[in-house]
């Protein structure tokens, strides 16, 4: 008998290998995922990420400045917000996608500051079959990042090319794996 455990793939006997993301055919319009662990931002997160991307508003990384600004302390920079919310989402929905099509409509309803901690949800919005790839589908989702209070502070809605069960990179992978 074949035991199926939540996110693994049963390979022989008592052994089992981890199988995050999810194929075309499991995408249903409706479907909420609850991503799971939270991420805490740090003061290193923020200041790096915005070095690195050569960010110089100093509301991001100047004490002095942000403390005289509305909201009296440093903002994280809302593209690592980005990054984060949308990045906890990939193990349960795109770890098997092609690609990013694209990202529409991203809402910051609420600020982010160090120590906050993010947790992220997708909600599924549409699916359809691919017009020029007769192995893969466009799913479209809604990533929506909550602080460890409840409050939304980001959503973000977007577009990937999900592979068809049998036709990933990931199920090339485990035919060659010993």
């Amino acid at each position: 008998m074949t035991r199926q455990l939540n996110g693994l793939t049963h390979v022989d006997g008592q052994r089992f290998r981890e199988d995050p993301g999810l194929y075309f055919e499991d995408f249903e319009p409706g479907d909420i995922y609850e991503h799971w662990p939270g991420r805490t931002v740090t003061e290193t997160d923020n200041i790096w990420f915005t070095n690195l991307t050569m960010n110089t508003h100093p509301l991001h990384f100047d004490e002095n400045y942000a403390r005289m600004s509305e909201f009296g302390k440093p903002l994280v920079n809302s593209t690592l917000t980005l990054a984060i919310v949308a990045g906890m989402c990939v193990t349960s929905t795109s770890q098997k996608a092609i690609a990013n099509l694209g990202f529409d409509g991203v809402e910051i309803p609420a600020p982010v500051f160090v120590g906050d901690t993010l947790y992220s949800e997708t909600e599924i919005l549409e699916k359809r079959p691919s017009k020029s790839r007769p192995n893969a589908g466009v799913v479209k989702a809604r990533h929506s990042g909550k602080n460890q209070n409840g409050d939304y502070v980001m959503h973000i809605t977007r577009s990937f090319l999900a592979t068809m069960r049998g036709h990933s990179v990931v199920d090339d992978l485990r035919k060659r794996m010993p």
